[in-house]
């Protein structure tokens, strides 16, 4: 969730790329269709136009009516129980069902990314590609549901925390929690961005729509919902999307599947399983320890979790949606390996051959706009469509409950709700205006997916399983050092160079085959224990004085119990004949009695 991983994002690259043929052969590239002359030469599709429009008019009234169905329970809540506002809009009341909890779930991770992901690895490179996203995002569902889901929702006696910065706050101060918010914000950001530039890129090369515009009204249409109803309206109105999505795709395939081009007995001789070369072992291995890992320290999980009355439903909710993630790549594998037994150059109007990375990671567009009838194809364009703003909107919703939550804070809950629909509008600008402006906007997409797994993964196992164990210098040393080693490492997307480079590095490729992302997340984990460690024994043991305690992280008697706890210890307790010490006469502290 998305994220806000990698994978995902690689997929969803595939919109932007999408080229297409017009007017009987005129090849048209991806940034051709940038253009303000070209986009005056292109045909709008209506009817495609008013598919998507009866789709956005359906989503919008089904946000609109739950938001306010909701605010009248809402209102009769607060009457009886004195209901939170702030967190009614953030959580759901905590009331969110299982049915409803399960779908929104899977809807989030079941993206834009998701589908053309899988699809494009379903032509490439079989089972083995094919699987990496499916089995990956499962299984960061089910571990997130054994480890993470549970302890995070019976915080604070069973009330739960309200979101994922909340126990880095609580442990290391507001802080460093305004720190780790920085990545968390980042990677939702730049995934909306992303998303948002995807279905930008596929209304403008399937229905003729400008990118901007397609951009613009698809974020209006998010923000309208959520500003309703808050996490209500994005869970109900992820259910219309998820129906849309396994709907749209299952339609689409019975016309593909019987589409004059595609050759059947050629099914019998390809390779479905697919290889990974020796050398790529490592990055693969990478990239699925990035999924599975790397796909749990995302808001987008945690609101979910935390919206569920219960930690046990917070477990099933998590282990269900795996289930639905992978129920779900079936319909676009079936897609791309339809269309890799496909003569896409002498049966179709494509005309020619798909070889080139660009028309690769844009292979289901083309499918639907060339192997299905035109009016199929604006059924399979809304169930894309669906995929993309079912994770357009829970970005926007976690990036805003965090800054309100964690980072502006206030006691004032009239002010807090506010402040809280400002920064949801913000937060969909941002993502808007960068979709629309940046271009490297994959490659820091990247960075962050890079930079959650590497830093934050790290830090909420440890404060959540190891908190006795790690203090702020440890926190803070190991996110500046792994963030430090992750751009060291270098990003092709950015043009940044490998600095640092690992064994095996491919100096044709300029690529990473060794896991560094693995290794650098467990190299953050050792230094965080080790610097707590380390820190604590010089406080606690006096080789420094208290006052160079920066972060206040220990107590200044410390030193004072342990050199007593050390003299009851080695029997040389002739003078602590007390059973108890007092400091400055009103901090009593009892002693372990000695063993003599």
């Amino acid at each position: 969730m998305q994220e806000y991983c990698i994978r995902s994002i690689n997929c969803v690259v595939a919109a932007t790329s999408v080229c297409r043929k017009v007017n009987k052969g005129n090849y048209l590239s991806s940034s051709i269709f940038r253009s303000t002359a070209s986009f005056a030469q292109m045909n709008v599709n209506i009817g495609g136009v008013i598919s998507v429009a009866l789709f956005y008019c359906l989503i919008l009234a089904v946000g609109i009516w739950v938001g306010w169905k909701q605010k009248r329970k809402f209102e009769r809540m607060r009457v009886v129980s004195g209901a939170n506002r702030s967190e009614n809009i953030m959580l759901a009341g905590r009331d969110m069902g299982l049915f409803v909890g399960v779908l929104t779930m899977t809807a989030t991770w079941v993206a834009g990314g998701y589908i053309n992901g899988t699809c494009e690895s379903a032509f490439t490179g079989g089972f083995l590609k094919c699987s990496t996203m499916a089995f990956g995002y499962s299984m960061s569902l089910l571990l997130g549901g054994m480890f993470f889901a549970k302890p995070m929702r019976m915080a604070h006696k069973g009330r739960g925390y309200v979101t994922m910065l909340d126990p880095f706050q609580e442990k290391y101060g507001s802080r460093v929690g305004g720190l780790l918010f920085l990545p968390a914000l980042c990677g939702e950001i730049f995934w909306s961005a992303a998303i948002l530039s995807a279905l930008g890129s596929i209304f403008t090369v399937m229905l003729g729509l400008d990118n901007t515009l397609s951009i613009i009204i698809s974020a209006a249409v998010a923000v309208t919902y959520t500003l309703f109803g808050g996490l209500y309206s994005v869970a109900y109105t992820d259910v219309i999307q998820l129906a849309c999505v396994l709907f749209g795709l299952l339609f689409c395939i019975p016309f593909v599947w019987t589409h004059p081009a595609v050759d059947h007995e050629a099914m019998s001789q390809v390779d479905w399983l697919g290889t990974i070369p020796l050398s790529s072992v490592g990055s693969y291995v990478d990239i699925y320890l990035l999924i599975i890992l790397g796909g749990i320290p995302w808001q987008v999980y945690f609101q979910r979790v935390l919206a569920c009355r219960s930690p046990q439903q917070a477990q099933y909710l998590s282990y269900i949606a795996a289930f639905g993630c992978l129920i779900l790549a079936v319909p676009p594998a079936i897609l791309g390996s339809v269309a890799r037994v496909t003569d896409w150059k002498n049966g179709t109007e494509y005309g020619q051959d798909i070889t080139t990375p660009e028309e690769i990671k844009s292979i289901l567009p083309l499918i639907l706009q060339y192997l299905t009838p035109k009016w199929v194809s604006f059924i399979g364009l809304g169930a894309v469509s669906a995929a993309i703003m079912s994770s357009a909107d829970s970005t926007v919703l976690s990036t805003s409950s965090m800054f309100v939550h964690n980072i502006y804070k206030t006691s004032s809950e009239h002010h807090l709700v506010h402040v809280m629909w400002v920064s949801i509008v913000v937060s969909a600008g941002l993502g808007t205006v960068m979709a629309i402006t940046v271009n490297t906007i994959y490659g820091l997409t990247y960075l962050c997916a890079d930079v959650v797994y590497v830093v934050l993964f790290p830090q909420l196992l440890l404060v959540i399983y190891a908190g006795d164990y790690t203090n702020t210098y440890g926190c803070i040393t190991a996110f500046v050092t792994g963030f430090t080693l992750r751009v060291l490492s270098g990003e092709q997307l950015l043009n940044l160079p490998a600095v640092l480079k690992f064994p095996f590095y491919d100096e044709e490729t300029l690529e990473q085959r060794f896991p560094f992302r693995t290794f650098l997340m467990l190299a953050s984990i050792v230094l965080q224990l080790i610097v707590s460690a380390v820190a604590k024994n010089v406080f606690v043991q006096g080789y420094l004085s208290p006052k160079y305690d920066v972060f206040k992280c220990f107590d200044s008697n410390s030193s004072i119990i342990v050199a007593i706890d050390s003299k009851l210890n080695s029997g040389d307790a002739k003078d602590i004949d007390e059973e108890t010490f007092f400091l400055n006469d009103s901090q009593p502290i009892p002693l372990r009695q000695s063993s003599k």
